[in-house]
């Protein structure tokens, strides 16, 4: 007669286990959401000299010309990769579509322009 090897755990092994489990998932919301943006205080107001805040075309020349700001941004602390006086949902409209346009964020990064045979 063989027996069988079964791993009984017991209730204390289970409430460590439950309770390791607990604090991960605790310790990634807090993660997360510490990674949330915040509200742009900015957003609607002319900055000194300028008609009108940043809209959909400057914020798609924006995205376009992301990866370049950044390098400059990086030894020039006057230089930003996004501006914050702008209209809001429009200009992050542009933006994202010129980081998609530079980068190639849509047809090709999903494999549709591929054709097989």
């Amino acid at each position: 007669m063989k027996k069988i090897g079964v791993s009984i755990q017991s209730r204390g092994d289970r409430a460590v286990r439950r309770a390791g489990m607990l604090f991960l998932a605790l310790s990634a919301a807090f993660v997360l959401a510490s990674c949330a943006a915040g509200q742009n205080e900015l957003v609607a107001t002319v900055r000194a000299g300028e008609k009108a805040p940043a809209g959909f075309l400057l914020g798609l020349w924006h995205g376009i010309i992301a990866f370049i700001a950044f390098i400059v941004s990086l030894f020039n602390k006057n230089v930003n990769v996004y501006e914050v006086h702008n209209t809001g949902a429009t200009y992050n409209l542009g933006f994202i579509l010129g980081v998609m346009i530079a980068f190639g964020g849509t047809v090709k990064g999903s494999g549709c322009g591929k054709r097989k045979g």
